[in-house]
């Protein structure tokens, strides 16, 4: 048989296509991503409310040789501000506090805070300097070493209201605010209104005395231990699994923690004394695209890398959890993942 040098290239061509296509699935993507050395940690992938991707690569104890499973707990980092937001809202829905009071009136904060609303707080707009550039390298750190470090300066960063700007510290406050209001710890709160009721039985709120048997270790990018090792909570201090947080998701979006018009306020950006808005609500980012709304999170501490991406209208997430540092290129990561899940 004769095969001209025409058919040839074009075999070739729609050869390369086919496995080019092949490459932009989920799987591909992640596979590639763990092949390269970049990814160590669990995904779960979730497209039109089906899940197209659920499974977990690598160690969680590379000393120990012990592999991830999804039933690995991964440090969240500041995935955990929407657990923090979502009590607050709770606390709000029992007429507890509301959003324009003084966070001053449940906890004791320096003169120059005095006037920082709960809503400022959510949304990052209150001026309250955030510590985590100086002193999350402290082992053991807690939040009253935070509050006690943000009494020791003099003012606000810029006036309330007035500007975005991120600050682990304001979450520090909404903690002990959710403590003082309900006579209970940060953690016995979130576990006994969120986790508990959700059935998330791999998420626990970190303490010192918190015992977690299938438990990620962090290392860096060179695979060197760089574990956990502060003990704030509001800001941070929650272990999970993607699972669990696709189960926090779908109750999120079925307002079984929260009723419609508050989840509805925090996908809602605050908007800054100029008129300006921000894209930030209560514990989430915010972004408008053309197809509908979609909200998200990331978190990084030590050796943990998470990301929490949301598409509200075609209940659609991107979960990742991982233990290896800046080896995880997470924004890169997430792009290509956007593209795999539109395409497929």
């Amino acid at each position: 048989m004769k095969i001209s040098l025409f058919n040839i290239v074009i075999c070739a061509s729609v050869g390369l296509q086919l496995i080019s296509c092949k490459q932009q699935t989920p799987q591909a993507v992640i596979d590639q991503y763990h092949r390269n050395g970049e990814l160590d940690g669990s995904v779960l992938v979730v497209k039109n409310n089906k899940t197209v991707y659920d499974s977990a690569l690598g160690f969680s104890n590379i000393e120990k040789g012990l592999k991830a499973d999804k039933n690995t707990s991964f440090y969240i980092a500041s995935l955990s501000k929407s657990f923090t937001a979502a009590a607050i809202i709770q606390l709000q829905e029992k007429g507890l506090l509301t959003y324009d009071d003084k966070a001053s009136h449940y906890v004791e904060l320096p003169e120059y805070a005095k006037d920082v609303s709960i809503r400022q707080l959510l949304n990052h707009t209150s001026g309250i300097k955030d510590y985590e550039s100086l002193l999350s390298g402290k082992k053991a750190l807690t939040n009253q070493d935070v509050i006690g470090w943000l009494k020791s300066l003099k003012k606000l960063e810029f006036a309330s209201g007035s500007q975005f700007e991120y600050s682990n510290s304001g979450y520090i406050i909404l903690s002990q605010i959710i403590q003082n209001i309900s006579q209970k710890s940060y953690k016995e709160y979130i576990t006994e209104h969120i986790i508990a009721p959700l059935q998330m039985n791999h998420t626990y709120v970190y303490d010192s005395s918190t015992v977690i048997e299938n438990k990620a270790l962090g290392y860096n990018q060179h695979k060197k231990p760089d574990d956990y090792s502060i003990l704030t909570t509001g800001d941070g201090g929650i272990y999970s699994t993607p699972g669990d947080l696709y189960q926090y998701d779908q109750a999120l979006r079925n307002f079984t923690l929260i009723n419609k018009a508050n989840t509805a306020l925090m996908y809602t950006p605050a908007v800054l004394t100029n008129g300006e808005t921000s894209n930030y609500g209560f514990g989430w980012y915010i972004e408008n695209t053309g197809s509908g709304k979609v909200v998200s999170h990331t978190g990084g501490l030590n050796g943990f890398r998470a990301l929490f991406w949301r598409d509200l209208q075609h209940n659609s997430c991107i979960i990742a959890l991982t233990n290896q540092g800046d080896a995880f290129p997470l924004h890169d990561f997430l792009k290509d993942m956007k593209k795999a899940i539109q395409e497929n």
